[in-house]
């Protein structure tokens, strides 16, 4: 004990919504677009604005599907209301608290209005996994050791594996499928690059479609939690409601631009395969190789030998 109480972080914590995974992420994809900017002056006339706008959404699509497997938003909620700070104490507090979910865990942040209260600076913010290779009773276990803030503590026990409202399994498992469905989409983006590359054009585009889809069902995957009962997080009167964070409408506008730039390649290439072959920089190869063919080059000396 500290002065008769559970002793209390003084220092920062780390955010909720990126952690170091998500910088590199989001550092290595940064450095392919700078390396192609470095070489998009050498590309000559129109062609070099259909080659930016293809790299740059195919980038786009890529970074989106990695990063979101580290963000912590997929599901959030802030909730204002005056609780108890500390275990066996009386005192009260006027904080503003929020939930984070993500794929691979959740965030529970406390933070003060004003941040000075009862003589302590009260900005938290603690992260609880529960993926595959980790053990969420643990992490909870840990925060009681360390004294959190009983917000804190009263928000993570619902997630627990002995709480009764059930919801670490359907969160944990909705999570993983989720996160390995996007990562089988992240697959198929890399096929469908190969297959523009090569090119293919229209199995490219069907690759698209399907990377779209599987974006989508990770969607659907971690949208099962809706189906569970909702075990409310309640402070006084005030209930903790919870709703889609930026991550889950980030990658469902991935999926949609998927099945956009899927179903545009297809349909151009039944219908207009001239316009299609321009905007990947191949009609002017062809003309070029038709126009190679069309010349003809006669040896003078069989030319003389002959007459």
């Amino acid at each position: 004990l500290f002065d008769g109480i559970y002793p209390f972080y003084l220092q920062q914590r780390k955010v909720c919504v990126f952690d170091v995974s998500t910088i590199i992420v989001i550092v290595v994809f940064l450095t392919l677009t700078c390396s192609f900017l470095l070489i998009i002056p050498g590309i000559r006339g129109r062609a070099r604005l259909y080659w930016t706008l293809r790299v740059l959404l195919s980038l786009i699509v890529g970074v989106v599907i990695v990063a979101v497997q580290f963000t912590g938003d997929w599901e959030t909620g802030w909730v204002t209301a005056n609780t108890s700070y500390k275990s066996f104490s009386r005192a009260l507090v006027n904080a503003d608290i929020g939930l984070h979910v993500g794929l691979a865990g959740v965030n529970v942040t406390l933070t003060g209005n004003p941040v000075n209260q009862v003589n302590e600076t009260i900005n938290y913010n603690e992260h609880f996994a529960w993926s595959f290779n980790e053990d969420y009773d643990h992490s909870y276990g840990e925060g009681l050791e360390k004294g959190l803030p009983s917000p804190i503590l009263y928000v993570a026990e619902k997630f627990t594996t002995q709480s009764p409202c059930g919801m670490h399994r359907q969160y944990r498992i909705s999570g993983h499928y989720a996160s390995a469905t996007l990562w089988v989409a992240f697959c198929t983006w890399l096929v469908s690059n190969m297959l523009f590359s090569m090119p293919v054009l229209v199995y490219g585009g069907y690759m698209l479609l399907v990377t779209g889809a599987f974006v989508i069902f990770s969607l659907l995957s971690f949208s099962t939690v809706r189906n569970s009962l909702v075990c409310p997080i309640q402070f006084g009167t005030t209930i903790l409601r919870k709703g889609y964070g930026g991550s889950f409408w980030l990658t469902l506008a991935t999926g949609l631009l998927c099945f956009v730039a899927g179903i545009t390649v297809v349909t151009l290439h039944h219908f207009n395969l001239d316009l299609l072959k321009a905007f990947f920089d191949l009609r002017e190869d062809k003309a070029e190789e038709l126009q190679e063919m069309t010349e003809v080059y006669i040896n003078p000396h069989f030319v003389n030998k002959e007459l």
